[in-house]
């Protein structure tokens, strides 16, 4: 492309007609040629990538690798692995819907990967991203060193991730997965049966707490729904397919944390902590409630807007919790 053309010449590259269908099957063979051609397509269609993946090389692969059925960490010689011709229409088509419908990947193939684990995904619930998988990876430490952990609690659980990642990672856990969508809960059952932890995985409904009376955790982690509605209204189009409910929570993005901060201390045992992921809205949070001694957890990648809380801390502040609690209500 010639940099002195004009915005309008250059627009010409991208707003040409795609290729005739039967030409690109017959030029494109390999599973490499495919995922190249899919990330070529993506990029130059200007999609957003927020999805569990943040490039077009990676999204491509993800789908290219889920419409194979082929797992993540196939090794590299099988990308000279020839498709069949129904198997390059149907990973033209899908490359297309990503482009057209912008629906994100996960819910095209219907399956993603979290915590190293793949799970059913599909517009009942929002797509598994959360920084909290590299927390269950690394064993929460150090936030978990030398604490003795039975039950655990995953609050606003959508499709299940979190609490049945941790049931696996530590076999020896009681996991309650809680959400108040039935669409959610439907979809977190089908994945407790996938990954064979229906033995200490319990899904629950309950609007947060209020169904889990007598219940108490040495752990409790949260990725509850935290887009201000101004973030919401800003967001690009392949937020528009995931529910809504799993995503605002007010004008802050605050709403449910408070109410969790308000009510967690009564479901967690003496030595039990709070973990809770809330975005940007960690500004918001800070400016609200400085005398909260939130510790906010750095990952590989840095600050990522999740913070940890001890019970005890909980019951030291709760009159200004309660307080700010109270003020939405």
């Amino acid at each position: 492309m010639d940099p002195h053309e004009s915005a309008a010449e250059q627009s010409l590259y991208f707003t040409a007609p795609k290729p005739d269908r039967a030409y690109v099957t017959d030029e494109l063979a390999s599973i490499i040629d495919f995922i190249r051609y899919g990330a070529s397509r993506f990029s130059a269609a200007g999609l957003t990538f927020g999805h569990s993946h943040d490039n077009p090389i990676d999204e491509a692969t993800h789908l290219v690798l889920a419409s194979l059925h082929l797992p993540p960490d196939i090794p590299p010689a099988y990308g000279a692995g020839k498709l069949t011709a129904e198997e390059r229409v149907r990973v033209l088509n899908l490359i297309e819907r990503r482009i057209n419908e912008r629906l994100p990947v996960a819910y095209l193939v219907g399956e993603t990967w979290f915590a190293g684990m793949k799970f059913k995904s599909d517009r009942r619930a929002l797509v598994p991203r959360s920084p909290i998988a590299e927390l269950i990876e690394s064993g929460f430490t150090p936030w978990l060193d030398g604490r003795h952990v039975e039950r655990a609690l995953d609050l606003c659980t959508g499709s299940g991730c979190i609490g049945i990642a941790m049931a696996e990672y530590h076999p020896h856990w009681q996991v309650d997965i809680v959400d108040i969508s039935d669409d959610a809960l439907s979809l977190a059952r089908e994945n407790v049966a996938f990954q064979h932890v229906g033995d200490r995985v319990e899904p629950i409904r309950s609007d947060l707490f209020a169904a889990l009376q007598g219940r108490k955790y040495d752990l409790i982690v949260s990725n509850p729904p935290y887009v201000t509605e101004d973030e919401y209204a800003a967001l690009p189009g392949e937020y528009s397919h995931e529910p809504k409910l799993g995503l605002t929570s007010g004008d802050d993005g605050l709403d449910i944390c408070l109410r969790i901060l308000d009510e967690a201390a009564d479901h967690l045992s003496d030595d039990g902590l709070l973990i809770v992921e809330i975005g940007e809205s960690e500004h918001a949070l800070n400016a609200l409630l400085p005398e909260v001694p939130f510790v906010w957890i750095e990952f590989k990648v840095g600050p990522m807007g999740v913070f940890a809380l001890e019970r005890r801390e909980l019951v030291e502040h709760a009159a200004a919790i309660r307080a700010a609690a109270a003020a939405r209500a």
